[in-house]
């Protein structure tokens, strides 16, 4: 969309709102996807929530690939959100729940670093597209992700079902055969076994499927009272974490930023279409890479510490860009100092590659893990309401902000949000690397011998 919306603006000859409008309604319209996945995906499973996210991308994809109208422009975005937020959601609960303690940060991570192998594809294309007609490549630039779409549904197919759900759902004999598939060995696929029962209630000593599960355990019902009305001292604690960390994800402006990036480019002095598309390439590059170096780095530094080196490169890039976009701004139209326009372009690929390190990825990671799994689908979703809250009223005020207070004075109010951001990853975080999913509530200062057992049925 960040190369599309060039061309669209061109065609379709829409105001400026109608621009933030069209890049914000995406994450608006995430938010009642939100608010029901967590309990859909309690009730039918990880895996049919996630074909049915892909399908919602698809029929999105396609009709802003059609794009005729600004409208129809709209309700193709409108439904390709909904896809969004059922996708943010369960996708990272999915990789969580079937990966082991010592792999769960690379892998649970990976979801973020295929989101930024998209981001760069979708740069590259972006180049090579808008060299077509103005009427034809827009166009095929929001159609293609119809492909990968399908793709999704099909693979989903030939997937295991997450063994937590599994055990929710009382289904221990099918729990256990995920386990085998997915545990280095027998033992460890037992243990883990006998872990999830213990999260779930169940006497750990049960090998049989449970008849009489209640209906409220199958489907995550109670889950929103547990975390709203009186929540224990752990629950609040795990709630503040993991909201936080999604509400800092997006006001540090990164992706006003990025979203934005070739009118920022533009206002730097760069005017070729082609050469504000090729520049953004460069921030593909670096997330891309940056995100994957992640991957390796969290189950070995841990999740705190890349956070906080993570925020305070953003900070240090944001400074950089205050002085670099205060000495163009102030400088006369058409001499505009080159050295300051190519040190904004390095400074944002240093801001992308911090951002990605750090709040990018380990954000997804870490509120994933930390909800007990009664919680898990529904808590994430309440953070995934908050991440695209914030994200909506940063995308769609962006413009209006930095015409406001110029560039320089955007990016110097985001320096202050980031500094909250690092105080708070500091002062309300502990360190989960390595610990197992059904031990966060101890981390957070729950008694972990207080579960009731759950007696044991019999097979139908």
């Amino acid at each position: 969309m960040a190369g599309a919306l060039l061309f669209i603006k061109e065609e379709l000859e829409i105001s400026d709102m109608q621009v933030q409008l069209l890049a914000g309604i995406l994450n608006a319209c995430a938010l009642p996807a939100c608010m029901i996945a967590g309990r859909l995906s309690d009730y039918i499973g990880r895996r049919y929530t996630i074909m049915l996210s892909s399908i919602f991308f698809f029929l999105g994809s396609i009709l802003m690939g059609y794009g005729s109208t600004f409208p129809i422009l709209m309700i193709g975005r409108c439904i390709a959100g909904f896809g969004v937020g059922f996708a943010l959601i369960i996708v990272s609960v999915y990789s969580a729940e079937i990966s082991s303690p010592s792999y769960r940060g690379f892998l649970t991570s990976l979801p973020d670093l295929s989101i930024n192998i998209g981001f760069l594809l979708g740069y590259v294309s972006n180049f090579f597209l808008g060299k077509l007609s103005l009427r034809l490549g827009w166009r095929i630039m929001l159609a293609i992700p119809s492909i990968p779409s399908i793709g999704l549904v099909i693979l989903m197919l030939q997937l295991v079902e997450s063994p937590r759900w599994l055990v929710m759902q009382g289904r221990l004999g099918d729990a256990k055969k995920v386990l085998l598939l997915i545990s280095n060995s027998k033992q460890e696929a037992e243990q883990r076994l006998k872990e999830i029962k213990n999260a779930v209630g169940i006497d750990e000593n049960c090998i049989q499927n449970i008849v009489h599960v209640s209906k409220k355990t199958r489907s995550g019902g109670g889950a929103l009272k547990e975390m709203f009305y009186k929540p224990s001292p752990h629950v609040y604690r795990i709630l503040i974490a993991a909201i936080g960390v999604h509400i800092f994800q997006n006001i540090c402006g990164v992706e006003g930023v990025f979203l934005f990036s070739p009118r920022i480019f533009a206002r730097m002095g760069i005017t070729d279409k082609g050469t504000l598309l090729l520049a953004t390439v460069g921030i593909g590059i670096s997330q891309t890479l940056f995100t994957l170096l992640s991957c390796f780095l969290l189950d070995k530094i841990g999740r705190r510490i890349l956070l906080l080196v993570s925020s305070g490169g953003v900070i240090l890039s944001m400074l950089g860009l205050c002085v670099c976009s205060a000495i163009v701004e102030n400088s006369k139209l058409g001499e505009e100092p080159l050295w300051a326009i190519i040190f904004t372009i390095i400074v944002i690929y240093i801001m992308a590659g911090f951002n990605a390190i750090g709040i990018g990825a380990v954000t997804w990671v870490y509120s994933t893990e930390i909800f007990p799994l009664r919680l898990r689908a529904q808590g994430l979703g309440i953070c995934v309401i908050m991440n695209r809250i914030t994200n909506v009223a940063v995308v769609t005020s962006f413009i209006s902000i930095y015409k406001t207070i110029t560039l320089g004075g955007t990016f110097f109010l985001f320096v202050g949000t980031n500094v909250l951001g690092w105080w708070f990853y500091y002062s309300f975080l502990p360190e989960t690397k390595g610990r197992s999913l059904e031990d966060m509530e101890t981390i957070f200062g729950k008694d972990s011998n207080s579960e009731v057992q759950m007696k044991c049925g019999s097979n139908n």
